[in-house]
């Protein structure tokens, strides 16, 4: 394909039997055509089977397309580019659905039109875990840099780099670091020396807390109306951005269906590639999409949303009324002991927060961060192990006396001071069952740092979307301490952004003041990308 400026990009077509003319899809990535995505979808010999004309192209300065790698900020021409391409190939009919997720997700939406060209947006999307805003979709959550995903991202994107200028020995430093583990230490002076131009050393060197330095993709309101099937994962750092999609795309007038399954970005457990069938047959082959196979129950193709439960992993229906509905509240109690004893804080529901609680962050043994939506080994986890830590502090209800369903966006706020100019928090929504296990279902994390810290202050931790249900005599517990270690980097406690561990980095003492302290489930949709979790202390 060529580019309006010259610029050749290479594609694989995978081509359905017979005379045709065939719908297509497209994805656009860096990875490597032959790859396809199918470390999460179906071949796309599987989709040509059913009578689609399937293009993977590789993006412009990646694989074996021209030019240079510049991100998501080259994709809004040639994504424009591309559909009227895929439009006029031969056996194509001249409609075009476009899929993928991540980097795949976001090149769908980034389209410039072509100067007005209806023809150049996609007939229907099926954008799966991404979201427009670099810096709290792709990059930071809660004041911190994703630390561990971020690094290992940008060293594969790097490593791409160095095989397509025939490096092989930065190559094999770069995958030795990874498999060693040393990337954690050393991978962010590997990016500066071998992908300095990088996405991934750019958003490290950029403050999370400096929204000037940081861009949000603008996305047509046009090209939001159209049809559009949305992915997301419970345990996806992409989530919010798909939540975000979902509220531009319903403001903008269109009609988008969710699609939340309780998945990490690379595990989604069956996949979707039944449903998503169902979507491109319905709105690219007209009356063939009464020949659909049957969809996984709970997810028939008229329904606008489906979400999967983490506990249950049973599916639910709804409509786009029920996102906007909150749930409870809980304050947090304790004599000061809940870091102690495991089980002297409590969760008290509707009820408010009474003493304090004082924490010890030791940079020399941080509080792991497992699991959840930010781990390298993301996903469901028990943390009992961590809870019994002494600079983990607890507070858990009472053993339920019916169900508990928690659907929505769980937030804390509370009154945080340190003795250092910089801390974290970081939290876990857990289930703990009769036996004593404890499943861990939602964390987040905030940052503070500057003089600020220093004296008492409301702080708002938000933590992941989740849905799940507690049965009759479970207790839920929210765990709070002062790292999350690798998911972000280890606060050094003198007002910097942070790295990994080093002799720097001082002992932070938090005081956590519980009078006002609540608990709050928010909406799942929320009206504004504030109420996201995307802004400081309040």
């Amino acid at each position: 394909m060529d580019c309006r400026d010259g610029t050749r990009l290479i594609a694989r077509i995978w081509r359905p039997e017979g005379e045709g003319p065939w719908p297509v899809l497209l994805m656009r990535q860096p990875y490597g055509r032959a790859i396809a995505s199918t470390v999460t979808y179906a071949h796309p010999s599987w989709y040509a089977r059913r009578g689609f004309l399937v293009v993977v192209q590789d993006v412009r300065g990646q694989g074996d397309s021209e030019g240079r790698f510049g991100g998501f900020t080259q994709e809004a021409a040639d994504g424009a580019d591309a559909v009227l391409w895929a439009r006029h190939l031969p056996g194509s009919n001249g409609r075009v659905g476009t899929y993928g997720f991540s980097y795949q997700g976001l090149s769908q939406l980034l389209n410039d039109g072509h100067g007005g060209d209806p023809q150049a947006w996609p007939d229907c999307m099926a954008p799966a875990m991404a979201g427009p805003d670099e810096r709290h979709h792709w990059a930071c959550e809660g004041g911190a840099h994703w630390w561990g995903l971020g690094l290992g991202w940008g060293l594969q994107l790097a490593a791409l780099q160095c095989r397509r200028r025939g490096d092989g020995e930065g190559w094999q430093r770069l995958r030795a670091s990874l498999e060693g583990g040393r990337f954690l230490q050393e991978g962010e002076a590997l990016l500066r020396e071998l992908d300095p131009e990088g996405m991934a050393a750019a958003w490290l060197s950029q403050d999370p807390e400096d929204a000037g330095c940081w861009r949000t993709h603008p996305l047509d309101p046009g090209l939001l109306q159209r049809p559009m099937l949305l992915i997301g994962g419970w345990y996806d750092p992409h989530l919010r951005g798909v939540l975000e999609l979902w509220r531009l795309s319903r403001e903008a007038g269109g009609e988008p269906r969710l699609h939340i399954g309780a998945w990490t970005h690379l595990s989604w457990q069956g996949g979707v590639d039944q449903v998503q069938l169902a979507f491109f047959q319905r709105h690219l082959q007209g009356s063939a999409a009464d020949t659909a196979p049957a969809s996984p129950p709970g997810s028939a193709p008229e329904a606008a949303v489906r979400l999967q439960g983490q506990t249950s992993l049973q599916w639910h229906v709804l409509s786009p009324e029920a996102l906007q509905q909150g749930g409870g509240s809980w304050g947090l109690a304790s004599s000061g002991l809940a870091a102690v004893d495991t089980g002297e804080g409590q969760l008290r529901p509707d009820s408010p927060g009474s003493g304090s609680v004082v924490l010890v962050h030791d940079p020399w043994r941080p509080v792991p961060g497992r699991g959840g939506h930010l781990g390298l080994d993301a996903g469901p986890c028990q943390r009992g192990d961590l809870d019994s830590r002494c600079d983990v502090a607890c507070f858990t209800s009472l053993p339920l006396e019916q169900p508990l369903e928690l659907l929505g966006i769980p937030e804390l706020t509370l009154t945080v001071y340190a003795d250092q100019p910089g801390f974290d928090l970081s939290g876990a929504l857990s289930r703990v069952c009769p036996d004593g296990s404890v499943h861990q279902l939602s964390t987040g994390v905030r940052r503070q740092r500057g003089a600020t810290c220093l004296h008492p202050g409301e702080l708002r931790l938000t933590l992941q979307p989740m849905l799940a249900t507690l049965a009759a005599g479970d207790r839920l517990r929210l765990s709070l301490a002062g790292a999350a270690w690798p998911q972000v980097a280890v606060n050094p406690g003198d007002g910097s952004m942070g790295g990994a561990p080093g002799p720097g980095h001082r002992v932070i003492t938090l005081t956590l003041e519980l009078g006002d302290a609540q608990l709050r489930l928010l909406p799942l949709m929320v009206s504004t990308p504030a109420q996201l979790g995307q802004t400081g202390p309040t």
